[in-house]
């Protein structure tokens, strides 16, 4: 079940992630995509809304298995709600009594259901409760878009309201980073090869930027954003989950339970932020935007310094940057490395780097000091990139792809645990108490000008005139 299966999310993410299964055949071969909304849509106007999705921000229908794909899509209409559960729960029962018809099953207990709450987190409790309430709990997965909770109180409110209804194997907090190919080549590159593993610690490494600024503007999710702002809609979430895939301790196995224990045991060392440490903006033009509230202080970019206390990352500052209607796009880990020591003079200061890109199939990037060519002893800095697109193998999926394929198997490796999760806002508490002014920006810059200082002594990598 696709609970806003008519919303923009669905349409830009969810859908063509779906699609993408059933192409590559990961796709059981029994199923079922049940769309829901408060509109009273037929099958075909969600055939035809699923067609445009397609069309519009996936591989298109041309290719592919659309003809038996469209086939398998319905809709519930008429809202979902612990009072009303709509044209839900008859939709769900038809095709319960129909399983098996067609293979070797024997009706309902074939199926395995399966609930994305595609909506804003202000809609999760009711969802969640109205599953419960009309009996689609039992056994079910239920996939919770982020932000998981708005706030500290309102996370634990919503951990609560949830776990009243299932039991935490049964949930799937998504963040859409943590299935990235690239994202997951951060700790297979370190762990698989001893020359990276080696200098993963602050005896080489003088900072780490986690920096995905994006040159696109809030587009049609203006109401949305305007109630959740660059801070929890990437900072608390995507940023924060990246820093914890690069300063984790080795997990005893890459499996589910390991992963996400090591994800979040380094979680509880991040300390505090401390807002004097952080720099909000907003783009020039924002509050003009319909759908924005008038004289709206909704952040569009923040720009913080992360600390993390273990003895391996403790003195080394993760810096994390994000905005809207920048100069650059881009979603680039970099380790910095430090100067050496040694008979070598006038070596540039911070060349040295080791940097992930997290964009599309991802690439990792390795620049170092080396001599200039000719008859001196100039230096210069030379990069040398390996594209993981052309990397032998198999093909990557795309990151909801990826992870709508771990629900539908069980995987729970890739998704985030409620004790992480509470220490995430414990993190970004004071910052919500006490709010730096957010400080205009133009649009295609890089951002307010005060976050170059949280760099320094270095710089961010990515400018708006870098090749990102």
């Amino acid at each position: 079940m696709l609970y806003g299966a008519t919303g923009d999310l669905a349409k830009r993410m969810v859908l063509p992630a779906f699609y993408a299964l059933a192409t590559a055949g990961l796709l059981p071969e029994d199923w079922w995509l049940v769309g829901n909304g408060r509109g009273d849509d037929t099958d075909e106007d969600f055939v035809d809304r699923v067609s445009e999705s397609l069309e519009k921000f996936g591989p298109g229908t041309a290719s592919g298995p659309w003809d038996t794909f469209r086939t398998r899509l319905r809709f519930a209409g008429k809202g979902f709600t612990p009072d009303d559960p709509g044209q839900l729960v008859d939709v769900v029962e038809e095709l319960r009594n129909g399983a098996g018809q067609d293979g070797d099953g024997d009706g309902a207990e074939d199926y395995q259901l399966v609930h994305y709450i595609a909506l804003p987190p202000s809609t999760f409790t009711d969802y969640t409760r109205a599953i419960g309430a009309h009996g689609l709990d039992e056994g079910a997965r239920v996939v919770y878009e982020k932000p998981f909770g708005t706030s500290p109180d309102g996370f634990r409110e919503l951990d609560q309201a949830v776990h009243e209804v299932l039991d935490e194997q049964q949930v799937y907090r998504i963040d859409h980073f943590l299935g990235k190919e690239a994202t997951q080549d951060l700790h297979v590159v370190r762990f698989a090869n001893s020359l990276v593993n080696g200098m993963w610690n602050n005896d080489h490494v003088a900072q780490v930027q986690i920096d995905v600024p994006e040159t696109l503007g809030i587009a049609d999710r203006a109401e949305f954003y305007d109630e959740t702002g660059a801070v929890l809609d990437m900072l608390v979430t995507h940023l924060f989950q990246v820093a914890a895939e690069v300063a984790m301790e080795p997990p005893a196995s890459l499996g589910a339970e390991d992963l996400q224990s090591a994800r979040e045991e380094v979680i509880a060392s991040f300390r505090p932020l401390d807002p004097s440490e952080v720099v909000l903006g907003q783009f020039e033009g924002y509050t003009e935007i319909e759908g924005v509230a008038e004289g709206s202080t909704m952040d569009t970019f923040v720009a913080a310094r992360l600390w993390v206390d273990t003895d391996r990352w403790r003195g080394v500052p993760f810096l994390l940057r994000t905005g809207k209607e920048l100069g650059a796009g881009a979603q680039t880990v970099s380790l910095v490395l430090k100067d050496t020591d040694g008979p070598l003079r006038d070596v540039p200061a911070a060349a040295g780097a080791l940097r992930f890109s997290l964009a599309g199939d991802g690439a990792i990037a390795l620049s170092m000091v080396v001599k200039d060519p000719g008859p001196g002893l100039g230096l210069t800095v030379a990069p040398t990139t390996l594209d993981l697109a052309d990397v032998e193998g198999g093909e990557a999926l795309p990151p909801y792809a990826r992870l709508l394929h771990d629900v539908l198997t069980g995987d729970r490796s890739l998704f985030t645990r409620p004790d992480g999760l509470e220490h995430v806002w414990e993190v970004a508490q004071p910052l919500l108490d006490h709010r730096p002014d957010v400080i205009p920006y133009a649009k295609g810059s890089m951002g307010p000008q005060e976050a170059l200082a949280l760099a320094e002594p270095g710089t961010w990598f990515i400018t708006a005139e870098s090749d990102a």
